[in-house]
């Protein structure tokens, strides 16, 4: 019997967990999942005689050695600030790992060790990254072998609400981590390069300055530009390339309507704002907005956004103008403007959600002929467990972990799931699994 332990049993784990145990018996697996809420553990694990449910401490080292100790795998589903403390660990136990979150800078420098330890640690093997590092490999590796040469490469992600399910103005719900959602684009400048030369768009531009994309059979999309693009001429080998870029997909007209909040400043994270026990909605707006002795809340936000209705028509559809408290302490303005949100752009019980995926390949053959390729994924979540974001995050993983458990990932260290030994089969049954790309060439 291989156990295997999860660290953390959250809305991204649930697909991984169900095919686990599906393959559990047949494999001789046992799952030992670990999670502050041993109820959730236990509604993901049913009557699974393969799979135990466990609430220890994971953040102490002296609490889950035993259990490293114990595995034959670990995979950690925890927020990505600990999977370091994990990896070490791992690593002083001779343990393979696989993480679905970017490679740090800490568990970049643990590959020397992993490798003396001979053991695999695995990350960015969810969606994004992840299913972006290997569908793009994939396409890249195609036109290398043929004697093609890359002039450009772009991608864009987005986690997005189905069109069944998309019934408000915005077009948009929280299909991950509302935090993140409120505070993406913040930190560093956006950085890519286009026709080899070097861009940067810093926060207060970023959904400013968006790109239009068409998606065959899903229609208009917009993409802001993410934080690191050049870092991935490395990581494909695409070292020369004069144009790389990546970015994030939403909706057309998201951002412009977003762009008001981080323009007003209602984005901030860096501060808390003071006597903010009685703010309501309303008042919350109004104390980023001009003052002025006699004009209304309404009055002023219009003047701000140039009498845009269509604008208009959506903040007043968060309840942005209404007098509702807020009930928060020692908040930031993100803070605040993140409760706002969650109340209206949270998925109902029968919703679903949507990933989307696009690749742009630009390359010339070997003859000197230029050639486009278009390559795109469209997922629709079950429901609301078995979510597009959990499928296509837990499942790369999961495929890994039995990659793993069967030794048919000899790569030791700290390693990103780009070489074709890992894409290959793992791309291979996605597909099966209804997590398909398709591709255009002209």
């Amino acid at each position: 019997m291989k156990n295997i332990l999860i660290l953390g049993a959250g809305l991204s784990a649930s697909s991984l967990i169900r095919y686990l145990l599906k393959h559990a018996e047949k494999e001789n697996w046992f799952l030992q999942i670990v999670d502050k809420d041993l109820d959730l553990v236990k509604s993901k694990i049913g009557d699974s005689k393969n799979a135990e449910a466990l609430a220890f401490n994971v953040l102490s080292q002296e609490e889950r050695v035993p259990f490293i100790r114990n595995a034959e795998l670990v995979i950690s589903m925890l927020p990505a600030r600990f999977h370091y403390e994990i990896a070490k660990d791992c690593v002083a136990e001779k343990k393979n790992l696989i993480t679905p979150s970017y490679i740090s800078k800490e568990m970049r420098g643990l590959d020397i060790a992993a490798k003396d330890a001979e053991i695999t640690i695995l990350n960015e093997i969810g969606v994004d990254p992840g299913i972006d590092h290997m569908s793009a490999m994939k396409i890249l590796d195609e036109i290398k072998d043929k004697g093609g040469e890359i002039h450009a490469f772009k991608s864009f992600c987005g986690g997005l609400v189905a069109p069944q399910s998309d019934n408000n103005p915005w077009n948009y719900k929280f299909t991950w981590n509302p935090r993140n959602v409120v505070l993406a684009g913040q930190g560093n400048a956006a950085c890519f390069i286009q026709e080899n030369e070097y861009k940067y768009i810093p926060y207060n531009r970023l959904f400013g300055r968006l790109d239009s994309i068409h998606i065959p059979k899903l229609g208009e999309f917009e993409g802001y530009a993410n934080r690191d693009s050049l870092s991935y001429r490395e990581i494909y080998k695409l070292r020369n390339i004069p144009t790389i870029y990546r970015g994030t997909l939403r909706k057309k007209g998201f951002a412009e309507s977003w762009n008001i909040f981080v323009q007003l400043g209602m984005t901030d994270d860096s501060y808390t704002m003071d006597h903010i026990q009685r703010l309501t909605n309303r008042s919350f707006l109004n104390a980023f907005l001009p003052y002025h002795k006699t004009a209304t809340v309404e009055e002023k936000f219009m003047k701000y956004i140039d009498n845009r209705q269509d604008i208009y028509d959506k903040f007043e559809w968060l309840g942005i103008f209404e007098k509702e408290p807020l009930d928060l302490v020692n908040a930031t303005p993100a803070q605040l403007l993140e409760k706002i949100l969650r109340d209206k752009w949270m998925l109902e019980p029968r919703d679903k959600d949507m990933l989307v995926m696009y690749h742009l390949f630009e390359y010339k053959d070997s003859e000197g002929n230029t050639h486009q390729i278009e390559s795109f994924m469209s997922n629709i979540g079950e429901d609301e467990t078995y979510t597009s974001m959990s499928n296509t995050v837990g499942l790369p993983v999961a495929i890994a972990a039995k990659m793993l458990l069967k030794n048919e990932i000899t790569q030791k260290g700290v390693i990103l799931p780009i070489n074709k030994e890992i894409y290959e089969p793992i791309l291979k049954e996605l597909a099966e699994l209804g997590i398909v790309f398709v591709e255009n060439i002209e």
